[in-house]
């Protein structure tokens, strides 16, 4: 009951306007969420509250399941104008390579936030926003990885203290084999 409780709070403030940040204040040109959509910017989250409440993601969507997808419209200019967003499964640049998966047509969004849930299963996803008009020159793209390891990041997340380790062995090493440390030990008074 608590469960259900809790998602449907989540999903009411997924559904007000202006509720999504951009990850609790960091600098939108760092943040990885934003896009160029032509001269303005927008900002796309991933929600999965029946796995995690308040986390949000951006390219690495950790479980398979029902996602909320949001997308901010940051620059109020983008809210005048017919704004949608396609959810592709795959990764080919071509929209008649993958399936479609989710539709949100181009409408007018006034509170700046277009919103979509979607059942995401493991693979690649492309989420495509997308202008009635054709006056965005860019059109932003986000590249899912749903339920997906990422080798290079376990890699580098392992490669550092690994590299830690091994310094520190060597230094062991030669501490042990050092002439001052045997002569050290062997002349250390006895009691």
């Amino acid at each position: 009951m608590i469960r259900h409780v809790t998602v449907l709070m989540v999903v009411a403030a997924l559904y007000l306007p202006g509720i999504a940040a951009a990850h609790g204040g960091s600098d939108m040109e760092q943040d990885p969420c934003m896009r160029m959509a032509g001269e303005s910017m927008v900002h796309f989250s991933a929600y999965q509250p029946q796995y995690e409440i308040k986390d949000q993601y951006c390219t690495e969507i950790p479980q398979e399941g029902e996602t909320f997808l949001v997308v901010d419209l940051v620059d109020p200019a983008l809210r005048n104008e017919p704004i949608g967003m396609r959810v592709m499964r795959g990764n080919g640049k071509n929209e008649a390579e993958g399936e479609i998966v989710a539709d949100v047509r181009p409408i007018f969004h006034p509170d700046g936030v277009i919103r979509s849930e979607v059942r995401l299963n493991e693979g690649l996803y492309r989420v495509i926003i997308e202008s009635e008009k054709q006056n965005l020159l860019k059109r932003p793209q986000y590249l899912l990885r749903v339920h997906m390891i990422d080798y290079q990041k376990l890699v580098l997340s392992i490669a550092g203290p690994l590299i830690g380790l091994l310094f520190v062995g060597w230094l062991a090493y030669k501490l042990i084999r050092s002439k001052w440390l045997r002569g050290w030990w062997t002349a250390a008074p006895s009691s």
